[in-house]
């Protein structure tokens, strides 16, 4: 079972550091340029102030430069017994894809939590905690497809780590939210 945790979580993992390098290139001074240009539809924000340039390309660099570390790694043991895609057969492209699609998912999420009356930082389950797996998904599904089973357990557990390390990072005060 740790196994298969293991190899989610590999598979995943561009899209998990890319969904928190978004959230933490609120630090960069760059790119702060809302990605829906301050409009607005049917009397609300598309996606709202917080969902900058400088997220989407932040977030999808350190996508990119996850899979490549990825790749790098493959040459050991230890990563080919994690990974369940050959990291030799794959190019940049595969982190770009699951980068930017964790970003994506998590804007085109905020679309629909805008349209509801949500506000930015208002935790809404389960979406909150699955957006960036769903995105990554389908993104990678063009050029791989882990199966219906195997996705069904990253949107899960990617749920359930979610919840995890919000709730940590409430409790050392380093977010506001426990969801």
């Amino acid at each position: 079972m740790w196994s298969f945790i293991g190899q989610l979580v590999w598979l995943m993992l561009p899209a998990g550091i890319a969904n928190i390098g978004a959230s933490i290139s609120r630090y960069i001074p760059l790119l702060n340029y809302p990605v829906d240009f301050g409009k607005s539809w049917r009397g609300k924000r598309i996606f709202g102030a917080h969902k900058t340039w400088r997220g989407v390309v932040f977030g999808t660099l350190l996508g990119i430069s996850t899979f490549l570390l990825q790749r790098y790694l493959y040459q050991f043991a230890f990563a080919k017994d994690l990974s369940l895609i050959n990291y030799d057969q794959q190019t940049w492209i595969f982190g770009l894809l699951l980068g930017s699609g964790a970003i994506w998912g998590d804007i085109v999420k905020s679309f629909f939590k805008r349209r509801i009356n949500r506000v930015p930082g208002e935790s809404w389950l389960p979406f909150d905690q699955i957006d960036y797996t769903v995105g990554g998904l389908i993104a990678i599904s063009f050029i791989y497809f882990p199966g219906w089973l195997m996705s069904f357990s990253i949107v899960l557990f990617g749920f359930l780590l979610h919840i995890i390390f919000n709730l940590l990072g409430y409790i050392l005060k380093l977010q506001k939210n426990k969801l």
